[in-house]
């Protein structure tokens, strides 16, 4: 693995982890958007960016369960499988290019979220028991899978299916996917952990920078919906680091 960034672009993981942690993610694209525009993105750096996705994405959940917005029955049939599918991801060594490819299109589907995605103003109203769980077991697979394997937690895409099919309203949302991005990203990191390949470079300061910056993220995210301005910038981040990681991978 290259060597992680310096003092200079800490202040960047910072805002990145404080916007993610507003509305309960632990900020995984954006850390690996941020790798991909200074040329470190690789297979290798997914235990690192898990563990700090764990760390803001907990900060975050804790802000959210103390306002009152997390519900268990929603989550649960969601971690039934997305726990093993995401330790299983983090075992599997992917290809590099195979790896670049994946992680771009999952930046390039986080920036669409984060400029054209808006919560429908419509009560949430969760489906029958029996249809709820048939979906959202498969749904939480496929995510704990990619979670585990590319090091995004899943929450960029559990918020706005849950978001879009009206089974929780934003802060919800943002409870729910914190929760679920939290032992998703445990599970993956056990899996690299566990591989022979697998080494884990200690980065202090950028623990520190993005703790920081999660909990600003969080306290006023359980309130407030982050700046737009902010988001303008994250989403053009993505879109010049998925465009590369692609680009590079087909060249």
């Amino acid at each position: 693995m290259g060597a992680l960034p310096g003092y200079e672009v800490l202040p960047l993981f910072m805002l990145v982890a404080a916007m993610y942690a507003s509305v309960g993610h632990g900020g995984a694209s954006g850390y690996l958007a941020l790798f991909a525009i200074l040329g470190i993105a690789s297979p290798d750096i997914v235990p690192v960016v898990l563990i700090l996705n764990i760390l803001v994405a907990s900060t975050g959940f804790r802000q959210f369960y103390r306002e009152g917005y997390f519900r268990i029955d929603l989550l649960l049939p969601f971690i039934l499988i997305s726990i093993p599918a995401a330790f299983i991801g983090g075992m599997i060594t992917v290809d590099r290019v195979v790896f670049s490819i994946l992680l771009g299109l999952a930046l390039l589907f986080s920036a669409w979220r984060i400029l054209f995605f808006r919560p429908l103003a419509v009560k949430p109203s969760p489906p029958e028991r029996p249809r709820f769980w048939k979906i959202a077991l498969p749904v939480g697979a496929v995510l704990g899978l990619l979670a585990g394997m590319i090091g995004i937690g899943g929450g960029v895409f559990l918020s706005p299916f849950l978001l879009l099919i009206r089974w929780a309203d934003a802060r919800q949302t943002a409870a729910i996917s914190s929760a679920f991005i939290v032992v998703n990203s445990m599970a993956g990191l056990s899996g690299h952990l566990l591989r022979a390949d697998t080494t884990v470079t200690f980065a202090p300061l950028l623990i520190v920078a993005v703790l920081l910056g999660g909990y600003i993220g969080a306290r006023s995210g359980a309130r407030t919906l982050a700046p737009q301005t902010i988001r303008a910038v994250l989403a053009v981040v993505l879109i010049l680091a998925g465009s590369k990681l692609i680009g590079t991978a087909l060249v």
